[in-house]
């Protein structure tokens, strides 16, 4: 029987099929779940509606967490067809273009607020509004990167709202805990994708953390994907507030280690 099968749950941020939405969707929809989807809008949600044809074909619901609230209202819609999930996949995060490039000194209010309204209290009314709806044994799982940890280049108030991100998590994981529900993150290292090109540099970041990482390479989209199965199903049965790296190793380096060449 596939690892999944008989489980609903809904991925929230899925973009295209190059986002890591798509692969923790993807790797979720192969081992037999049922999936339903958020989109910001409608004109986005049509859009998506050919990939999420190649998944299964479930429900999409526009949720633009900017907008008070517009996650209840999501959940209530949702309840309505699903009232139990077993799942959750968070993969929201927004920060202006002109604040990710330059220095973090420069942030202003505005795009302060939008970072950590979208990419990290979205999680938290995403908690509070489906933790009724997820049943004992489910899970909260999101996204998250190094630079909330470390400095990056340009990655600036996206890192500082990553932290808050991951502060979060753990006291979801604290408060959601006694209801048999787990919160975790997953820490992706650099990948090609359509939010990752917003960061200025971009390339650098990615030929750079390919070098210094342990496997010396990026992961694989699926990679990343098959860390949201763990957490989404039975086989993480017992662990909850945690930040799992998917990033090659590249978290644990100080230094990049010389290629014997280069020694």
């Amino acid at each position: 029987m596939a690892l999944m099968a008989g489980k609903r749950g809904l991925v929230m941020g899925m973009s295209n099929n190059r986002s890591i939405g798509y692969g923790v969707a993807k790797a979720l929809f192969d081992q037999g779940a049922e999936l339903a989807f958020t989109c910001q809008n409608d004109a986005i949600g049509k859009r998506m509606r050919p990939l999420v044809e190649t998944l299964g074909s479930g429900p999409v619901f526009s949720c633009d967490v900017a907008e008070a609230g517009a996650v209840e209202a999501t959940f209530a819609a949702l309840g309505e067809t699903w009232p139990k999930l077993d799942f959750i996949v968070h993969s929201l995060a927004y920060a202006d273009r002109n604040a990710l490039k330059g220095k973090y000194l420069d942030t202003t209010r505005q795009d302060f607020l939008n970072a950590l309204l979208i990419s990290a209290f979205s999680l938290t009314e995403v908690a509070k509004a489906a933790h009724g709806m997820l049943a004992d044994g489910g899970s909260l799982v999101t996204l998250t990167f190094l630079g909330s940890q470390r400095v990056m280049p340009n990655y600036n108030v996206m890192g500082v709202a990553k932290a808050a991100l991951e502060a979060s998590l753990k006291y979801l994981a604290s408060d959601l805990g006694p209801h048999g529900v787990r919160v975790n993150a997953i820490s992706a290292g650099t990948m090609r994708t359509i939010s990752g090109t917003a960061v200025a540099n971009s390339r650098f970041l990615y030929s750079e953390s390919a070098h210094k990482a342990a496997l010396k390479r990026n992961p694989e989209l699926m990679e990343v994907g098959n860390a949201g199965l763990y957490f989404c199903s039975e086989l993480s049965s017992g662990v909850t507030g945690n930040i799992h790296y998917v990033d090659g190793g590249f978290h644990a380096m100080a230094l990049g280690i010389p290629d014997e060449n280069e020694a």
